[in-house]
């Protein structure tokens, strides 16, 4: 089922179908957007305080004292053992995250409702974040783009920080690890009367690793990092209310190429964060922000006589005022708008230029609860933009509850992720292999200055081709589920998901080079889906004990390619000696990168007589493919997999004198290492935790 914006009025007139058959069921609402005084509540799925369990949208949090337990230290860490998701390393040696079997690319994280930035060729490394002052991480599953715009194509991943607490707290912890690992981390909270005032600082060291001991390279350098982040609230009145945020992180890494090209690279990151808000009434309540972050990376490479060998920077800068606005008129509607502005440049190695966007937007959405039984989200995003086609996101959302236990939802929503800088300015030329990559706005000047130049022996796309403008990647979303509630300590959740991406960016061959080599830029071509089941379990059948699982089935795939299988154009062989053979239809297999099935199991308990709790987590990932290995140029069956695998993490914390805790575990219990495909696990990782409360 392939679907575009024609096709929405369908499903929203299916929503209102919905709507007016439940409309015999006429009781009091039992939960409301301006609750605030629940345990589990979350604000990312519609930027109002809402229940969990209440939400039409497949979303989940992963909760501090999770966090704690586990003893994670990274974000990537903590998200590796979520349902539907996996940290992918690229070729930079950082971590993005899959969604729903969508790149990373597509998927916006945020820290405290304000985005990242700093994504190299789309990857936004999450080994940079720490979850030492984290209060609660918010998954958004499902395009999110009628509230947030560009990169929430997949969904939103939003990280709470901690709240600044009354009088003066504080903790320290300090992990140290296999690999030379030392984590250490501090956070002091004091507030009295009006104003708080929060300053964490956590610092980061590791010795790296090395999988492949044939060579005189290591899998991952050494590295050290620091994280300083401060946040101040003041309270001029009970209806206005002041928080200012600020951050620093630094990096720095060895950068060895060879045993004869050794460097370093840096990172710099700072981001200022400031939002008043103001109550006017029980109804209207008004928020004004200021966001502004600058991601600065550079890296150098030296001969071994110290001559230089290269230098590379990167320098985005992203600044983003918004004010929006929320009215209840009653406790069964809500109506949430804003409007706001992103101001975006990068200055970057083999740009010709500084280039800048500019994009202003404008939102709404309206929170319906017409009965106890009932919920309807409807919202839509309007995203100009200077440099590429305006986008227009709509998103419907439905929960009904049939009884006490079973309860229906779905949401469908328009998601698009824009061309980012790299796809539109960049030009590079390799200068040892002699290609060229050009990115969709340079090809007009670049090409003929090299044609100029005597390096082009024929063009084999026209330049005119390249006089409009690359449009957005986008998708339709839709997502059913049903959540069947047992008992109150037993609960299950199966959610059904469709990702129809069209217009996606993709490299092509625009010309031939004299010296043999080709010149590629970009291009909308490709239309791709992934879809399947997510399934989730939690029982408790003692107080002390939590039972918790997850399910994903994946299939994800290239509409081009299934056409290809179907019609018999696609050949392969088992061996280089055999001869080729035609491929059927159920011999493609998918998108790279992805595997059929994922799933995880954990089992946390308690003694608190003793103090203590203890934990054993476990997660699986199915076989998946990374390259084409027969030559045909797409992954079917009879290419070479990376074997399926398991890693099982233990944990065990105890606390003396309510202030002081101890920790220890095993991350990757078993050893599992993949020396030639999977360079993100380093192997067994053996720990200590110290943590002081005061």
């Amino acid at each position: 089922m392939i679907l575009n914006k024609k096709h929405f009025c369908i499903y929203f007139s299916l929503f209102f179908v919905s709507y007016s058959f439940s409309q015999e069921t006429k009781t009091v609402i039992k939960d409301s957007t301006k609750t605030e005084h629940l345990d589990d509540v979350i604000v990312t799925a519609t930027r109002t305080i809402r229940q969990l369990s209440s939400l039409p949208l497949p979303a989940q949090i992963i909760s501090k004292e999770a966090i704690k337990q586990s003893n994670s230290i990274r974000l990537n860490d903590i998200l590796n053992e979520q349902t539907g998701l996996i940290t992918v390393p690229d070729f930079g040696g950082g971590e993005g995250i899959q969604l729903q079997g969508l790149d990373s690319q597509y998927t916006l994280i945020l820290i405290d409702g304000v985005p990242l930035v700093g994504r190299s060729a789309g990857t936004l490394d999450l080994n940079r974040v720490t979850v030492g002052n984290i209060k609660q991480i918010e998954i958004v599953k499902g395009a999110s783009s009628s509230l947030y715009g560009s990169d929430a194509l997949g969904g939103v991943i939003n990280i709470i920080t901690e709240t600044i607490k009354n009088g003066f707290k504080g903790h320290v912890n300090y992990r140290l690890g296999s690999f030379g690992n030392h984590d250490l981390s501090s956070t002091i909270h004091y507030k009295k009367q009006k104003l708080g005032v929060s300053i964490f600082f956590n610092r980061y060291h590791s010795d790296g690793y090395d999988l492949d001991k044939s060579d005189d390279l290591n899998t991952v350098n050494p590295f050290g990092n620091y994280t300083l982040n401060t946040k101040i609230t003041y309270d001029f009145s009970e209806s206005t209310e002041l928080f200012i945020s600020g951050k620093y992180y630094n990096q720095n890494q060895d950068y060895i190429a060879s045993t004869e090209l050794k460097g370093e690279s840096d990172i710099n990151e700072w981001n200022t964060h400031l939002k008043l808000s103001h109550t006017y009434n029980k109804k209207w309540r008004s928020y004004f922000e200021f966001y502004a972050t600058r991601y600065k990376a550079k890296d150098y490479l030296d001969h071994a006589d110290g001559t230089r060998f290269s230098d590379s920077y990167y320098n985005q800068l992203l600044i983003r005022p918004e004010i929006r606005a929320t009215y209840n008129p009653n406790d069964k509607d809500a109506f949430i708008g804003g409007l706001g502005f992103n101001h975006e440049s990068l200055d970057r190695t083999y740009f010709s230029l500084k280039p800048v966007f500019n994009s202003p937007y404008v939102y709404l959405q309206y929170d319906a609860t017409p009965s106890e039984k009932l919920n309807i989200i409807l919202g839509l995003r309007f995203d100009n933009h200077n440099k590429y086609k305006s986008q227009f996101s709509p998103k419907a959302a439905i929960r009904y509850e049939l009884n006490d236990k079973l309860t229906l939802k779905s949401a469908i929503g328009y998601g698009f992720k824009a061309p980012d800088f790299r796809q539109l300015y960049f030009d590079f030329s390799n200068t040892t292999v002699g290609y060229t990559i050009l990115g969709y706005n340079a090809v007009t000047t670049a090409l003929p200055a090299l044609q100029s130049q005597g390096q082009i022996a024929n063009v084999t796309v026209p330049i005119s081709e390249f006089e409009g403008t690359l449009n957005p990647e986008n998708s339709i979303s839709i997502n059913l589920g049903i959540d069947y509630g047992l008992s109150s300590n037993l609960k299950f959740g199966l959610n059904f998901f469709r990702n129809n991406i069209n217009d996606l960016i993709d490299t092509r061959v625009i010309a031939n080079k004299t010296n043999g080599q080709n010149v590629f830029s970009y291009y909308n071509v490709n239309k791709v889906y992934t879809q399947g089941l997510e399934f989730n379990s939690t029982w408790r059948p003692l107080d002390q004990l939590k039972i918790s699982g997850g399910y994903q089935l994946l299939f994800a795939k290239d509409t081009d390619a299934e056409k290809a299988f179907e019609n018999g154009s696609v050949f392969a062989r088992e061996h280089p000696s055999t001869p080729t053979f035609q491929l059927k239809k159920n011999d493609y297999f998918g998108l790279y990168n992805r595997s059929r099935h994922m799933a995880n199991l954990k089992v946390f308990y308690k003694i608190p007589e003793w103090h203590l709790d203890t934990n054993i987590r476990a997660t699986y990932r199915s076989k998946y493919g990374i390259s084409d290995t027969n030559g045909n140029t797409y992954l079917d069956r009879y290419d070479d997999f990376v074997n399926g695998y398991s890693i099982i993490d233990f944990a065990i914390n105890k606390t003396f004198y309510k202030n002081y805790g101890l920790s220890f575990g095993i991350d990757n219990l078993f050893d599992f290492k993949d020396t030639q495909n999977i360079s993100n696990i380093a192997g067994r990782i053996i720990y200590g935790k110290l943590n002081i409360q005061f």
